[in-house]
């Protein structure tokens, strides 16, 4: 069974390998013989220029010659009529004809352009360009049997698959990575990652689905990107966080991952739709855009949605501030991190840290925080009343502008 199942990528792979290289060579059959004509056209009509542009000269020699020998031929007839006309008219005929023949210059021809000067055409073709094309083709691509890079680990987050890829040719110096992924029911992949890290996030991935994924890296100082790892499946099993409609304040984005504070005077906290947030997983916070900061702003986790805070800085809750002051069941922390950019990114991490048999019967419960901003970070241990596994999330800003996506 093992060989049946190493044997279908392997036979896959092949395929896609054939079905590549002749796609390439095609489209290079067919770009090479468009700039060859294309070259052929251009040339052409540097001939037909220089042929246009040398005759010119020469015709009008020609005619002028040709005029002269018409004005002579006509001027012979004239005096053939005035020797052989009537003795009446023969004076006044000869007269006229000697005036006509003092003023045409029978001995003058026009300048006939030396052979020297008239070009003579001839096409120069260097015939080591087939040469040099030669072995280029012959050292045009490569069939690698091994990518350099191969996808690691998958890791699930809510709504979201963390991908994490590791070289394995030791002689390959990387420059960037490409990742790529679809679902198992497309056809097509896409990228969704290019950069130097060896993880990424990809979110707005359904729970429960197989999606494919693969990578591959650009070499340092190379254009060409290296073959493609073998595709592995990923998925995740958990819901992403979403946080609540309705509130005045923030509009939300479809996939209701993104709030936006708007223009509305209306205040309050905006909380997550559910108590999402499992001890153990990593929240994360990205400042997409800003607006004015405020000392009451904050971003964090709560026990329990309460309505009529304009903030949670308040009991059953931790959060950062705009700031970055650090605040724990309201009291602000001496521990501060650095204030929040746009682009910033604010995690939470959080473990239960055991009190005792009475932990998980109603007496104190602590929970080991790790609050992350601009690598910097601050842990400290959060006690409740209650046992609590699972928590809801929340934003505030008092003023417009500032948009969060969270996952």
């Amino acid at each position: 069974n093992r060989s049946c199942i190493q044997l279908k990528p392997q036979k896959e792979s092949a395929t896609l390998t054939r079905d590549v290289l002749e796609q390439h060579f095609n489209d290079l059959k067919g770009t090479l013989k468009k700039l060859l004509d294309e070259r052929l056209m251009s040339l052409l009509q540097e001939v037909d220029a220089i042929e246009q542009e040398s005759i010119k000269p020469l015709d009008e020699c020609q005619k002028l010659i040709e005029h002269g020998v018409s004005t002579a031929d006509d001027l012979l007839q004239e005096g053939e009529s005035a020797v052989h006309g009537d003795v009446g008219q023969q004076n006044e005929k000869l007269c006229n004809f000697t005036k006509k023949a003092l003023h045409i210059q029978l001995d003058s021809l026009p300048e006939v352009p030396s052979l020297v000067d008239v070009p003579c055409l001839s096409a120069q073709l260097d015939d080591c360009l087939l040469t040099i094309l030669k072995n280029e083709i012959f050292r045009h691509g490569t069939v690698a049997s091994r990518p350099p890079v191969q996808l690691e680990e998958f890791v699930e987050k809510p709504g979201g698959i963390l991908v994490r890829w590791c070289k394995v040719d030791d002689d390959f110096v990387p420059q960037d990575y490409r990742l790529q992924y679809r679902k198992s029911t497309a056809s097509h992949f896409e990228d969704v990652y290019v950069g130097s890290e060896t993880e990424f996030i990809v979110l707005h991935i359904d729970p429960n689905v197989d999606y494919q994924f693969r990578v591959c890296a650009r070499g340092d100082g190379r254009q060409e990107w290296s073959p493609w790892s073998v595709p592995q499946i990923g998925r995740t099993t958990l819901v992403p966080h979403e946080w609540t409609t309705g509130l005045e304040g923030y509009s939300l984005s479809s996939r209701r991952n993104i709030a936006l504070r708007n223009d509305s005077q209306s205040c309050g906290v905006l909380y997550s739709k559910a108590p999402t947030y499992f001890c153990g997983q990593t929240l994360t916070f990205r400042i997409e855009t800003v607006g004015q900061p405020d000392r009451r702003d904050s971003l964090g986790v709560c026990v329990e949605q309460q309505n009529g805070y304009d903030s949670l800085q308040r009991d059953k809750a931790v959060c950062i501030s705009t700031n970055g002051a650090v605040f724990v069941n309201g009291k602000e922390m001496t521990n501060q991190l650095p204030a929040v950019t746009s682009g910033s990114t604010v995690t939470f991490d959080m473990e239960v840290v055991q009190l005792g048999p009475s932990s998980n019967e109603g007496g104190n419960f602590k929970l080991r925080v790790t609050i992350s901003s601009n690598n910097r970070e601050v842990v400290f241990d959060w006690v409740l009343d209650q046992c609590c596994v699972s928590l809801y999330f929340g934003c505030s800003f008092s003023y417009p502008g500032w948009k969060v996506l969270v996952f």
